[in-house]
């Protein structure tokens, strides 16, 4: 396990691109997360975070990435970066199909780690680092033990989280949580 504020960028790429787990900061609570293009390691998030089916989200590399595979009918702009989680319909239902049904929800937080991750290039999965139906973590203690010791990097931050999950924003309409 690597316990990190500064990673390089090509350390993070190289990881990512071999299904490497992550535990990171976002800009509202610490997430989990892989390659959302790895099934294998997507997989393994569910097994960790003892989750169903339900659909996760990623963080989005970037918002010609979200073009060219989602159907934007909003202005991303007026949401991202920021603590939401844009939910779109894909243009090909296949696509990340382990990851989510016909939409994806997209995030770009307002965060430097995360930053990092978007300028790999590749679409990351991100979902509260907590079992299933628990309470989100704010701060590395908060996170059970038994799923920091699955993850293969656990990323400390330097600022304060919000302590609230990404809000919902469906047909360009908040959703409350």
């Amino acid at each position: 396990m690597f316990y990190s504020i500064m990673m390089e960028q090509e350390e993070i790429r190289k990881a990512i691109l071999e299904g490497k787990i992550f535990i990171y900061p976002t800009d509202t609570v610490y997430g989990i997360g892989c390659n959302a293009e790895n099934k294998e390691a997507v997989e393994k998030i569910r097994e960790i975070k003892k989750r169903d089916m339900k659909p996760f989200s990623v963080i989005a590399p970037s918002f010609e990435w979200i073009e060219n595979f989602l159907v934007v009918d909003i202005d991303l702009r007026k949401y991202l970066p920021g603590a939401y989680t844009i939910i779109l319909k894909k243009k090909n239902t296949d696509f990340l199909k382990w990851v989510s049904g016909d939409s994806l929800g997209v995030r770009i937080p307002d965060c430097k780690f995360c930053d990092k991750i978007r300028e790999t290039g590749i679409p990351f999965i991100t979902t509260s680092v907590n079992f299933s139906g628990e309470k989100p973590a704010n701060k590395i203690l908060e996170i059970p033990e038994e799923i920091i010791n699955k993850a293969d990097f656990v990323i400390k931050s330097r600022n304060k989280l919000s302590g609230k999950p990404s809000s919902l924003i469906i047909k360009g309409e908040l959703v409350e949580r």
